[in-house]
């Protein structure tokens, strides 16, 4: 009794450390430690702007986004699954976070993300990573498309230069702040928010390698302080990282907040596996491990939770940055969250003084750069089912929640796929091998036995079109179906198979089946199609097995003239 118990903890022992860093990762990062530190300083001044931006758009403010930027970022890459992923907080995560926010507090946020990262850890070890290669693109596009739409509108008020007013559907509250800029206008604020734009947009456009979001900061503090703008900055930061602190957790809201956690965790899987995607592509010779990446989401998350930070998540912008930089391991990774750490020990008072507008102007800048232009044609011109999917997926993303927005995504493209697998599926009449008989057998044979070789699925999508197909068969006395070339059957095809050879049985029509696949055999036992078929000796392993069987029963039924009960005849 004991030894299964035993046996199950072992195989997930063996699972954990599967999943902890190997010597291999070091290895890599000896390869070239030059390049990999100033890939990791580079990404450090672009993620700068981006973690402060973050912070502020989530409701726990820019401290909470540093804190997530230094220790999410160390962790996940020490523990990822990628040599090139960078991690820290995002605008998807974001999205998800302000709700969050207005209904439960930081509190509630700070619980939500170590609940997310206990599930990731747990989606790591059941080896759930695999399941992200099954996403389609056109949902992963709409859902982009979506996200980069509500970053720019969570920017509305900042940029506006006023306080963000209630409400958690982001529509609504751009509007609120446009009524209250139209009642007391602040062009200082929309000045610096649209400067760094500008700067940002027309900088990446010039010079893609050199990170002029850190440069558009620094040039609107600079303004702000000489002109003396009246603009509300980011305030004070502590200069080093808070204590780590359980005092937000209440068992009690567990249960509340699962839901919450479930969300989260379901779009830290899905932006860090395709983060990690995109990452490969762009590199030569690298190739991730999903499950060990979803293993250092996860412990990310549930550290970084006890130092104030927001949940996060990989982030393809600065993982892009990173590639491009010259990274080769791990090690400009760690090395950005160290840079950030510095930042903050050294530099705190000056970033304190940074614009709100600055910010949102980075993070409406980055929401513009979020959409591939390219992408979003080429699969509009794909076809109407591919225009649908993105379309669906990024008004469901503005409109709901970024996992409702992918569930809708999910189902309309497994509908519009289920519908291509069922035009695909065939009943096809096939020609009878009738060999060395007379005009007169083979004659008869045309008009008593008929073949049909099945192609494709027999899913519910195509069963039913194929029972219409095969209920209309002309008068005969035999049908052979013949199902070597059938792919798949589930419950509903073998169902739908019973029932159509109990029609042509009713009609007098006896059947015969070849060609079985072995692993189709389960699902067509389950619902007693073959059983009864295989002890009347009318299931074949070939059709020329079964031509040779069904010229017997005519011979037998006096429908044939002079056949002979030869062996090696049957064998035709």
């Amino acid at each position: 009794m004991t030894a299964e118990p035993s046996r199950g903890r072992r195989a997930v022992a063996g699972r954990v450390r599967g999943l902890l860093p190997s010597r291999a990762d070091w290895h890599t990062v000896r390869r070239s430690p030059r390049r990999d530190l100033v890939a990791g300083v580079t990404v450090a001044i672009v993620a700068l702007p981006l973690a402060l931006g973050f912070g502020v758009s989530s409701g726990l403010g820019a401290e909470a986004g540093l804190v997530t930027a230094i220790v999410a970022g160390v962790l996940a890459a020490v523990f990822g699954g990628s040599n090139l992923q960078v991690s820290g907080p995002t605008g998807a995560m974001t999205v998800v976070l302000v709700p969050i926010v207005h209904t439960y507090g930081p509190g509630g946020v700070l619980t939500v993300g170590l609940l997310a990262g206990l599930l990731l850890i747990v989606l790591a070890v059941a080896k759930a990573g695999r399941y992200m290669r099954y996403v389609p693109a056109p949902v992963v596009e709409g859902f982009t498309l979506g996200i980069a739409g509500v970053i720019a509108l969570q920017q509305v008020p900042a940029a506006l230069g006023v306080p963000t007013p209630e409400g958690e559907k982001v529509v609504v509250v751009a509007a609120h702040a446009l009524a209250a800029f139209a009642d007391h206008p602040n062009w200082p604020a929309i000045g610096l928010a649209a400067g760094v734009v500008a700067v940002m947009l027309l900088g990446a456009r010039w010079r893609p390698t050199i990170p002029f979001s850190l440069i558009a900061v620094a040039l609107a503090t600079i303004v702000t302080a000489v002109a003396s703008l009246p603009v509300t900055r980011i305030g004070a930061l502590p200069a080093g990282l808070p204590a780590p602190s359980l005092t937000f957790l209440h068992l009690g809201d567990l249960g509340t907040l699962a839901p919450s956690a479930v969300a989260v965790a379901a779009l830290a899987a899905l932006e860090s596996l395709l983060s990690a995607t995109v990452a490969d592509a762009m590199s030569v010779n690298e190739r991730h491990d999903p499950d060990r990446e979803l293993f250092g989401q996860g412990l990310a998350n549930v550290v970084t939770p006890l130092f104030g930070g927001v949940p996060a998540t990989a982030a393809i912008a600065r993982t892009a940055v990173n590639v491009r930089s010259g990274a080769r391991s791990r090690l400009a990774a760690f090395t950005h969250a160290v840079v950030l750490a510095l930042i903050v020990l050294i530099a705190a008072p000056l970033v304190s003084r940074i614009p709100l507008a600055a910010l949102a102007g980075v993070l409406l800048a980055t929401a513009i750069r979020m959409i591939e232009v390219g992408s979003v044609r080429a699969l509009i011109r794909a076809g109407r089912g591919d225009a649908l999917v993105l379309a669906l997926t990024a008004a469901a993303t503005l409109a709901l929640d970024l996992v409702t927005a992918v569930i809708v995504g999910l189902v309309v493209a497994g509908a519009l796929a289920l519908r291509a697998v069922a035009r695909s599926a065939r009943v096809q009449e096939v020609p009878l091998e009738v060999g060395d008989h007379h005009e007169e057998e083979q004659a008869l044979l045309a008009e008593h036995i008929v073949a049909y070789r099945l192609d494709g699925p027999l899913l519910f999508a195509a069963a039913h079109q194929f029972l219409l197909e095969l209920s209309e068969v002309a008068d005969v006395r035999v049908v052979i179906l013949r199902m070597s070339r059938v792919s798949a059957v589930d419950g509903t095809g073998a169902l739908v198979l019973r029932d159509a050879i109990e029609r042509l049985e009713h009609r007098g029509i006896t059947v015969l089946l070849s060609g079985i696949r072995p692993g189709h055999e389960r699902a067509l036992d389950a619902v007693g199609v073959i059983d009864r078929l295989r002890e009347d000796g009318r299931v074949f392993a070939t059709t020329p097995e079964a031509i040779a069987s069904a010229r017997d029963r005519l011979h037998d039924a006096g429908l044939l003239p002079g056949r002979t009960h030869d062996p090696e005849h049957k064998r035709v």
